[in-house]
């Protein structure tokens, strides 16, 4: 029964994929286009030759995204694979594209009932793409050839299917953004969030539960010595940031229409994230209180099947189905049948 039903879904998948194929216009030319745009930035992407000797880009972002993740690819290590986007601050950018195709999947119809024509302006979409990374290029700036790369991808969609569909389809495109690796453009905001977390747990200890920690800097400490943890920039809280931003964007665009509705839950993200945070230094903080350092480090390091790693995401998560359920629209009620008069 379970292969009939796959093979059922399958054979659906191919149908629907064949239609929707059939329904565009101008695919021969939108599909050359986009190889001789990508093969751009495979053969001159990348001038930070001293940093990945490449010149793809395609391979910086790869190296960006974790220096072993090429080899990885090739060998098909899976494991290690799951543990750097598990544990690693730029884990999410190999699903982007991922949840990016499964949204456009979703939105399968909306974007085929759209009128589609070739848009002949969106070539000047792509030459300030191309303008934007001969810059980057000069000034050794990847990150910014990526975002020339995704522009000029957009441009090639409005050159072949028009302005409607640029419209439809800018959400979700808009999450591939989520794709340039911060890197250490992130250092900053890391070490702030340290702060942050610091002197939240530093309060919410003190003043609330009666722990006596003290603070130096990004360390917390108990005055007897019993225990000492230093925020690491790896405990910032910036990877359960970027995961719960992302979850917001896409929470917010497919259950909202109204824009003040998605700006609330997309801002929502940063307190949801620190608070995550928080609790999972104090569950630290309390386990090293009643067990000591050892005791504290096993919540750090995870606990049993790594348990104890869910605690930032959890209140987040549980925060933006709150929040989304609190801020749900009402739907327009149902017409009414119309009825014959009676004399």
């Amino acid at each position: 029964m379970d292969k009939q039903r796959t093979k059922g879904l399958l054979e659906e998948f191919r149908t629907d994929f064949l239609e929707c194929w059939r329904r565009l216009p101008n695919k021969g030319v939108f599909c050359v286009l986009l190889a001789a745009w990508l093969a751009l930035f495979q053969l001159a992407g990348n001038s930070t030759l001293g940093y990945v000797h490449s010149p793809s880009l395609f391979a910086f972002m790869l190296n960006a995204y974790h220096p072993n993740l090429a080899g990885w690819l090739r060998s098909g290590n899976l494991g290690a694979i799951a543990h750097w986007m598990s544990e690693g601050e730029e884990g999410h950018c190999l699903l982007v594209p991922l949840v990016v195709l499964g949204l456009c999947w979703w939105k399968r119809r909306a974007l085929a009932a759209v009128p589609l024509r070739l848009w002949p302006p969106g070539l000047a979409i792509v030459g300030l793409a191309l303008l934007l990374h001969v810059f980057a290029f000069l000034v050794q700036q990847p990150k910014l050839s990526i975002l020339a790369m995704l522009a000029g991808f957009f441009g090639l969609m409005g050159l072949a299917w028009g302005t409607a569909w640029l419209r439809a389809s800018f959400f979700p495109f808009f999450l591939l953004l989520f794709c340039i690796p911060l890197g250490t453009v992130a250092q900053p905001l890391s070490f702030q969030l340290r702060l942050l977390v610091c002197r939240l747990v530093d309060f919410v200890a003190n003043n609330l539960l009666a722990i006596d920690v003290q603070r130096q800097g990004t360390a917390l400490l108990n005055p007897a010595r019993h225990y000492q943890y230093e925020v690491a920039a790896a405990c910032s809280g910036l990877h359960s940031l970027i995961a719960t931003l992302g979850l917001a964007v896409v929470y917010a665009f497919v259950a909202f229409r109204g824009w003040w509705r998605r700006l609330l839950m997309v801002a929502s993200a940063f307190p949801l994230a620190v608070l995550g945070n928080l609790i999972r230094m104090l569950a630290i903080i309390i386990a090293a209180e009643l067990g000591g350092q050892a005791a504290g480090n096993r919540v750090h390091e995870g606990g049993p099947a790594g348990l104890y790693s869910l605690l930032p995401y959890l209140p987040a998560f549980l925060g933006l189905i709150l929040l989304g359920h609190w801020l749900r629209e009402s739907k327009p009620p149902a017409p009414q049948p119309l009825t014959a008069k009676t004399a």
